[in-house]
């Protein structure tokens, strides 16, 4: 059966106003799910998923929805501003934020493109997709098709777990981002590493706890460019 989720506030912050049914689906069951139903910033979103085909990259994670929900919350200004999410995978919090009015640039590896863009295609209304558009990025390769510094905001949820991919994702940071851009990134700490990778974020950004969801074991840490430093 399908799942639907609304974000609300609350005095213990965000919390699902809106859930069918109420138990949530078995975490194999999830993977193996043709698609996945949410309602975000007033629409109903249907998410295909292929764990056969794709793996990771074709299953909505906890972490992304978590992300939507922030999201949804307005505790980021999206209306009119550029946007650039990272390890995209189904879509999902791209297809929001462009609901949201971002203009977005929804991004993932070549070969989940395909699938990415089917999903965005079939979850925002015509007079929304000329506001997202699905581009290849695999981090820190081709940088240079990509403004240096010219979003306003980064998004990635559930994209630090490979270790393999900490320097390139933290080059790829470095080079989107201004000044003036702000990061969020949805985690869930699952290994040790997992904090060594925010240990290397701190190097080069100033980094806080946004919010933390306790009944799915989320973070979403925001983050700022730091000024470049000065050799004494």
């Amino acid at each position: 059966m399908a799942k639907f989720h609304r974000a609300v506030r609350t005095r213990e912050g965000i919390k699902e106003a809106e859930r069918k049914p109420e138990n949530p689906l078995p975490a194999l069951s999830k993977l193996h799910s043709a698609s996945a139903q949410f309602r975000f910033a007033d629409h109903e979103l249907r998410l295909s998923q292929d764990w056969k085909k794709l793996g990771v990259a074709a299953v909505v994670w906890d972490a992304a929805v978590v992300m939507c929900m922030y999201l949804e919350l307005g505790e980021v200004e999206l209306k009119g501003k550029a946007v650039i999410e990272l390890g995209a995978g189904t879509g999902l919090v791209g297809i929001v934020a462009a609901l949201l009015g971002a203009a977005v640039t929804i991004t993932d590896r070549q070969p989940a493109l395909e699938f990415l863009s089917a999903n965005v295609k079939a979850n925002l209304p015509p007079d929304t997709r000329g506001s997202a558009s699905v581009s290849e990025l695999s981090w820190g390769q081709g940088l240079d098709l990509y403004p240096a510094g010219g979003f306003d905001l980064v998004l990635g949820a559930d994209i630090v777990y490979l270790e393999d991919t900490f320097a390139p994702l933290l080059r790829t940071l470095e080079h989107l981002c201004s000044d003036a851009t702000a990061v969020l990134l949805a985690c869930k700490i699952r290994y040790a590493r997992d904090t060594d990778f925010l240990g290397m974020l701190r190097q080069r950004f100033a980094v806080e706890e946004a919010h933390y969801d306790q009944q799915r074991d989320i973070h979403i840490y925001k983050a700022w460019k730091l000024p470049p430093r000065e050799d004494l």
